[in-house]
C-alpha cells in the first residue's frame, strides 16, 4: 500500500511518499550525522568506494548539497531520506533523480541502506513505490538503474522492482576497487513495460 500524497512531518519536513513500512522525506542539515554513520560503514560502501568511509567534511560540502538539490522539472530533490514508519529510525536513502535537469522523462533509481535494513525488503518496497509515483504522477517514461556487475544484492532488488537487464558496460572508475574489473550493469523499466506488469 502506497500513500502518494505529499505532506510534512511534525517538524515541517517535506514527506514525498509513504509505504506500508517506510516514510521517504526530504533531507535536512540535521541528517549529517545519519550520513556520516551510513557512509562510514565499510560494508555499505563496499561497492561504492571499496569500503572507504566518506569524511564528514565531504558529506557537508558535497554529499548533502547533492541530496538537497531540487530539480526544476519535478520541483523535487532527486534523493529522499528513508525512515522506518513506526519507529522513525533513519534507514538510508533512495535516489529517484532526473538525468536531465529540465525533463522528468528518464530518472535514475538508486538506494543506500544501512545494514540493519538489509534483507528485509525495504529496498524493493521503496523502489516500487518510487517507480509507481514516477509513472503515475511525475511524467517519467523510463527508469534506469546501475550497479557493479558483482553486486548481486542490488541486482536482485532491481529485478524485484520490475527492472530488466539492459547491458554490461565499463564505468570510469577514478580508482579501481575489488570487482570493478567485471564492469557495471544497467537495468531499465519503461512506462509501457510497467503497465504490462500490473
Amino acid at each position: 500500500m502506497v500513500s502518494a500524497a505529499a505532506g510534512s512531518d511534525d517538524r515541517g519536513v517535506h514527506i514525498f511518499l509513504e509505504t506500508e513500512r517506510l516514510v521517504l522525506r526530504a533531507f535536512t542539515d540535521a541528517d549529517v550525522e545519519h550520513l556520516v554513520e551510513l557512509d562510514g560503514d565499510a560494508d555499505v560502501m563496499r561497492f561504492i568506494s571499496g569500503g572507504r568511509p566518506t569524511s564528514r567534511e565531504v558529506i557537508r560540502a558535497r554529499t548533502l548539497p547533492r541530496l538537497l538539490h531540487v530539480h526544476p522539472c519535478t520541483g523535487n530533490p532527486g534523493y529522499w531520506a528513508a525512515q522506518d514508519k513506526t519507529m522513525g529510525v533513519f534507514l538510508g536513502w533512495f535516489e529517484f533523480r532526473p538525468l536531465d535537469e529540465h525533463s522528468p522523462a528518464v530518472v535514475e533509481l538508486g538506494y543506500r541502506l544501512n545494514k540493519a535494513a538489509w534483507g528485509r525488503g525495504y529496498a524493493t518496497e521503496g523502489s516500487r513505490a518510487l517507480i509507481r509515483k514516477g509513472f503515475t504522477d511525475l511524467g517519467v517514461e523510463r527508469v534506469t538503474a546501475n550497479t557493479m556487475a558483482v553486486n548481486a544484492g542490488s541486482r536482485r532488488v532491481m529485478e524485484k522492482a520490475g527492472l530488466s537487464f539492459l547491458r554490461t558496460f565499463t564505468g570510469d572508475w577514478p580508482e579501481a576497487i575489488p570487482g570493478s574489473e567485471h564492469g557495471e550493469v544497467e537495468y531499465e523499466l519503461t512506462r509501457a513495460a510497467w503497465r504490462g506488469l500490473r
